[in-house]
């Protein structure tokens, strides 16, 4: 997942919980500047912050991470090897 699909990701969560972009950054504990950056692709969160921007969305990884049919799309196009570590990080949150 690019920073620019992580951003569509936080975006579509943050509007279907009802959230402003301010409002997300004072549930994440992060800054409103910050959430403009990720939402429009010019940074990609670490784990740590991602962690924090979906506290705020009161959603966890796995929902983040939840497969619509574009993303099973994607998925099926990953070789053996990159579905091997995508599962063992999963698994590691």
């Amino acid at each position: 997942m690019n920073a620019t699909e992580v951003g569509k990701r936080i975006r579509y969560f943050r509007k279907k919980s009802g959230l402003s972009k301010n409002a997300l950054a004072n549930n994440s504990g992060v800054s409103p500047t910050y959430i403009y950056k990720v939402e429009n692709g010019i940074v990609c969160p670490t784990v740590e912050y991602l962690g924090h921007l979906c506290f705020g969305l009161g959603i966890s990884y796995i929902d983040f991470f939840s497969l619509d049919q574009e993303n099973r799309d994607i998925l099926s196009k990953l070789t053996d090897e990159q579905k091997y570590l995508l599962n063992n990080f999963l698994n590691s949150l």
